[in-house]
Order: structure tokens, then sequence, then C-alpha cells
């Protein structure tokens, strides 16, 4: 079904959140060649159309072995600047009032960029687009979960100095073979120092690390956790928690969770009465913003108003905001219901 122009002004128009950004998953082909350029970095693709052409994955590996090539880069400060002011810039023009970034410092700290140079070229960046649009933001530091809870550990103790500007720990690269309970002692430890907790589970991996997340890792959030339908237990305890799912619905097409968007479990999931939020992932390999998500999965699984709206106040409920700070959000989205539902009449 063709998506009609009322609802696609609608998604353009709602105010929108997004929790599951990778902020080094937003690095367009054009900027990574302008950055390669600056700093005398030799890419093996030739062209801005070479490096699209390779984004073809079959799976999750194929598609991490590529992103950290991309972000091999970035070096100094004002490269981390650039690539999260050009996403934050992205969002301004797509009605996203707030933004929970995932940032990767090992990718970066193993190939010897200071974790410094990291944090502080994205904080200037969310501090400036603040300023300039008004996007409040949160800033989470994700361990890599190929590597060991030793080297996570290390991250963690080079974070504590910038604790004023992380919200929150996660847990994300390849699933499979690395179950969330390989973590739990860094996770207390995060904890113990005032960290809010969150994990990628339940993509490529099973319902059994959607448990593990919940009761090893503490966590506030489930990154994607689409997989939980599987387990009729688990979708119980999601939703009498009302906890929250990351989902990311082109990623989950791009990386063959789903072999088609119409095959996608996410209205399913909001039917069952789960908190189902949309998101991007990692939109420069995945082709398309928060925005293109919502607008592909309306085209696919025909959401009403109702369900379109209630996935955006999904969203700013999930956030770590305060409830202060979520109330206007969702005081206009239920103002925009009301809206729709008089001019339907």
């Amino acid at each position: 079904m063709s998506l009609t122009p009322t609802l696609e002004a609608l998604i353009r128009q709602m105010p929108k959140t997004e929790l599951h950004l990778h902020i080094e998953g937003s690095l367009e082909p054009e900027l990574m060649f302008a950055i390669a350029q600056r700093n005398q970095i030799k890419l093996r693709f030739n062209s801005v159309e070479e490096v699209r052409a390779a984004y073809d994955f079959h799976n999750l590996q194929s598609f991490l072995d590529i992103y950290y090539e991309g972000a091999q880069v970035l070096i100094h400060q004002q490269d981390f600047y650039d690539l999260t002011r050009a996403y934050l810039d992205k969002m301004a023009s797509e009605n996203v009032r707030h933004v929970e970034i995932f940032f990767d410092p090992q990718t970066h700290t193993e190939r010897g960029v200071a974790f410094e140079t990291v944090i502080k070229g994205i904080h200037q960046a969310l501090v400036d687009a603040q300023s300039a649009y008004g996007i409040s933001s949160r800033l989470i530091l994700c361990f890599l979960r190929h590597l060991s809870e030793t080297e996570a550990m290390l991250t963690l103790e080079q974070a504590l100095p910038f604790k004023q500007w992380i919200t929150a720990v996660g847990l994300d690269s390849s699933e499979v073979g690395h179950p969330p309970e390989k973590f739990k002692t860094v996770f207390d430890r995060a904890r113990n120092e005032g960290f809010l907790t969150v994990a990628h589970a339940g993509e490529e991996g099973p319902p059994e690390y959607i448990w593990q997340a919940l009761d090893l890792l503490k966590v506030s959030r489930i990154d994607h956790g689409v997989r939980c339908l599987e387990d009729a237990a688990l979708m119980e305890r999601l939703k009498q928690a009302r906890m929250p799912l990351t989902v990311c619905p082109l990623s989950n097409i791009k990386l063959r969770v789903f072999d088609d968007m119409r095959q996608h479990n996410l209205k399913t999931l909001l039917a069952q009465g789960l908190c189902v939020t949309i998101n991007s992932d990692d939109p420069a390999y995945f082709g398309g913003y928060v925005t293109e998500n919502y607008l592909a999965v309306q085209n696919a699984l025909n959401l009403s108003v109702e369900q379109l709206i209630q996935l955006a106040k999904n969203s700013f409920e999930a956030s770590f905001l305060s409830e202060a700070e979520k109330a206007p959000h969702i005081r206009e989205l239920d103002h925009l219901l009301q809206e729709c539902a008089i001019s339907t009449r």
C-alpha cells in the first residue's frame, strides 16, 4: 500500500526523538572522503558511488567490517565534531527534538586516538546543536562485545573523568557468541558509578540474550529486541515492565533480520502493548534516518494515525529526559492526534 500525502505530512510534522543511533554509523560517504582527504588517508574506494555500492550486507558482521573501516578516517577532535554536527543538522531538518547517541570509543582508542579526543569533539557538537536548534541530547558509551570485558573495564576507567557528559553505557557490535553475561562485572561497576545501562539484544542473538540483559545488566532499555516475539514469557515481562525496545526497521531489512519490511514484526509488537520505538541505527549505511524509517514502516505495514503518534510518544517516554522535559513533546503529540481526529470527521 502506498503512503498517503496526509500520513507522510504527519510523519514529517511530528516531534520525534531518536534513541538508537551509532554516531559513527552516520558517517556519509561524502564526509568520509572529505575527512580522509583532510587527514591524508587513502581509502580503498575511489568514489562516493563505489562506497555506496559496497553497502550490500548479508548479515551484521558484513556490515561491521565496512563500518570499522570507515571509522578509520576519524582521528582529530574536529573530525568527531564534524561527524556529530552533520547528523544533528540533519535531525533539525526532520523535526527531531531529542537524540540519545551511542559512541564506540574502543573503535578509536585501539588505533591510538585518545578517548578525550573522541568525546570532546562529540560533546561540543551536541552543545552547539542545542544552542542552534534546541535539540536536547544524551550520550551513551558502548562497549564492543567482540572484545573482552577487561578491555571494556579499561574503557570505563577512561570515561570516568567525563562522567558529567555521559548518561549511560551500552553494549554493541557482534552479538552472536557474545552474550550479555560476558559483561556483567563492568555493567555492575558502571551502575555503581551512576551510569544507566542499555544493551543490544535479540537482533541476531536469541531471546535468552534479552533475559540476560534484563537480569544481569539491569538495563533500562533493550536495543533492537525484535526476537522477543519467540518467547511468550519474555513478551509478557517486557509488556508488564513497559520495557522500551529501540527497533531499527531499515537496519533490520539491510542486515537480513527480516527479508522484507512487510514481514517486520513492529506492528505486532506494538499491538501486543510493548513500548516499541523507531530509530535509524546506522543511517549512512542502511538507507535512511529516523523519518525515512517511519515512512518505510508506514508504507509497508499501513499503520494508523494513532499508531504513528503512539510510536513517537513511546520514544519520548522511553528517553532519559526528565518527566518535565518529556511533557511538552507528549502534549504536542496529543494535540496533533486531536487535530487529525477533527480533520477526518
